[in-house]
């Protein structure tokens, strides 16, 4: 297997005093051809890893994918994702709440999407948003902030006492970059459909954005569910972290194929 060491992974862990310290475009003195064989050798580790998940349905996982827009959430998951077992695997992508999302508390909507034990599950965005977009959106006030925090505290808690564990990676990138990548959609009509008229909106608020995500960064970085803070002004560095987090987490449940009694002998097989 050809995960990233312990070492760098942890370099990666939040630092609530000051999250965004670190610059996103370092690249630990790694080069990309590595990182992408690297990256093909660890996925087929991965598939089977997330299939004996499946098998043994005594654990899930929530895998979290946050990030300035262009931070690369939808690249991970085609990288690093898209190639697992669909029957174990549940992605969801969230965007501003509907009128039916919004009659709910805001974490109905993330509540009824979660992955059942065995599952990998993904979030494209998460319940973060109702401290950070939901305020900008006008659906909530500074006022109720404080009561939010405190719910997503008890539910992450909750979360890992039913053996559901989230690894929360805040892709970390730089206003240039993410200006050089709006540059290449406006461009390129393959990439020009996921363009919003909110993305430019998001750019000019890029240093406002940022200074609320290390608010709530620091704020929500705990031992037993961390931040991680990924550089992503290069893809493939971006992916290759992701991926070895998301090993270093499976390699923590010890799986193996479940030893289930057979339902039936090779015998009766034969006699039928």
């Amino acid at each position: 297997m050809s995960r990233l060491p312990d070492s760098l992974l942890d370099a990666c862990r939040c630092d609530p005093a000051a999250p965004f310290a670190q610059d996103p475009a370092r690249d630990f003195g790694l080069d990309k051809q590595t990182a992408k064989l690297a990256l093909a050798e660890l996925r087929p580790w991965l598939n089977q890893q997330q299939r004996m998940l499946w098998a043994n349905r005594r654990n899930a996982l929530l895998l979290i994918l946050q990030g300035t827009d262009c931070s690369g959430k939808d690249g991970v998951i085609r990288r690093v994702i898209s190639s697992f077992d669909p029957q174990g695997l549940r992605i969801h992508c969230f965007q501003k709440p509907d009128a039916c999302e919004q009659r709910h508390d805001f974490l109905w909507r993330y509540q009824r999407r979660l992955p059942g034990l065995g599952l990998l599950g993904v979030f494209n965005r998460s319940y973060y948003e109702g401290l950070i977009s939901d305020p900008l959106d006008g659906l909530c006030s500074a006022a109720e902030l404080p009561a939010r925090q405190l719910a997503i505290q008890a539910f992450e808690a909750q979360l890992i006492s039913q053996s559901t564990q989230p690894l929360k990676c805040f892709l970390q990138l730089s206003r240039d970059e993410q200006k050089h990548r709006l540059q290449e959609r406006l461009a390129h009509p393959h990439k020009r459909w996921k363009l919003h008229s909110s993305d430019l909106q998001s750019y000019r608020e890029f240093d406002l954005r940022q200074q609320r995500w290390a608010e709530q960064l620091s704020a929500s970085h705990s031992d037993a569910a961390p931040w991680y803070v990924i550089p992503s002004d290069h893809r493939w560095l971006r992916d290759w972290l992701v991926a070895s987090l998301l090993a270093r987490e499976l390699e923590r449940l010890q799986l193996d194929w479940p030893n289930t009694p057979l339902p039936f002998s090779l015998e009766d097989l034969q006699r039928s």
